[in-house]
């Protein structure tokens, strides 16, 4: 069995559950190359199929395209290349969420800050990078003065209604069929800020992000939660996240991968049905430039009233 791990290089001293899976995957007979598209030049005539399964953990613009040259070479990459540059896209991610009845906070995307400035007459905005990670570039803005200032990131610009959390962010951690809750200080300042404390996710919270998990398609991945006004708002979700704070990270994303790598040898799916026929088909259908045929539209009507009387129940 070969994988094949794309991110960046890790320091020796610099143990992540990312690295302990790698190991633990070593240490159980499976072979793991890891690949670092930023250290060379990539000839895209060589690019071809040589592992059984592709782990695309890093998102930079590059390893993005070194994940579609793999995609296009019929490679199976987890979690699969478009979903990975959908969940990078943040624009796209809140509209696939919305579609799927997760509740977030009113977003909006504009070209400029001088078109979002009045919008602040109706309380704080959150700026975000669109294509950003790691709470990296996020500001909050409450005055119209400071906001018509600001020099932002490249357009679109990406805007968010503020929601004061009640208490510390709720990190949601989904690994196959276990989900796991992390409360953390955003933004952190110490690793213990990074690491936060675990806490046993409450159903809604659980319903919520197994919603966002199939608005995708995907059972790999971790959304952000605030809780404000005693209601959830889903203000981020990531594919492939860092999994810190959850016990024994690295030895429960090394049974899943090897499980993903096993069926993706046999030539199944690596996610299983349940997720794959997920409200994403619907969302690429409603953003599809391709009409939907009658059926296929009255099905994404029942499936959109099925999650958002989800979302309300």
């Amino acid at each position: 069995m070969r994988i094949g791990v794309i991110m960046r290089r890790q320091s020796a001293a610099s143990a992540t559950p990312m690295t302990e899976a790698i190991a633990q995957l070593a240490a159980g007979g499976a072979t793991v190359e890891l690949l670092h598209p930023n250290e060379r030049p990539i000839d895209l005539s060589r690019v071809r199929v040589e592992h059984d399964l592709y782990v695309l953990k890093e998102k930079s613009d590059l390893t993005l395209s070194f994940a579609a040259a793999l995609h296009a070479a019929g490679a199976t990459i987890l979690n699969s290349f478009p979903v990975s540059l959908r969940l990078r896209d943040k624009v796209l991610t809140c509209k696939v969420l919305q579609a799927a009845g997760v509740p977030t906070p009113a977003t909006y995307v504009a070209s400029h800050v001088a078109q979002l400035v009045p919008l602040l007459a109706a309380g704080p905005l959150v700026i975000k990078p669109y294509r950003g990670s790691q709470g990296v570039g996020v500001r909050v803005f409450h005055d119209p003065a400071e906001l018509s200032a600001f020099s932002p990131p490249p357009e679109p610009i990406l805007a968010q209604r503020y929601h004061r959390p009640e208490g510390r962010d709720r990190k949601i951690y989904v690994i196959g069929d276990e989900i796991f809750g992390v409360k953390r200080i955003w933004p952190p300042q110490t690793v213990a800020d990074k690491l936060g404390e675990p806490f046993e996710v409450e159903p809604e919270l659980a319903e919520i992000a197994r919603c966002c998990g199939d608005a995708f398609g995907i059972d790999l991945y971790g959304v952000d939660i605030v809780i404000s006004g005693g209601r959830p708002y889903v203000v981020d979700a990531s594919s492939f996240p860092g999994f810190k704070g959850v016990p024994d990270a690295g030895g429960r994303l090394a049974r899943y991968l090897r499980a993903a790598a096993e069926r993706a040898a046999r030539g199944e799916p690596v996610v299983p049905a349940a997720c794959g026929d997920s409200a994403f088909k619907l969302v690429l259908h409603l953003l599809s430039t391709t009409p939907a045929a009658p059926a296929e539209l009255d099905r994404i009507r029942r499936l959109l009233d099925e999650r958002q009387g989800r979302a309300r129940a």
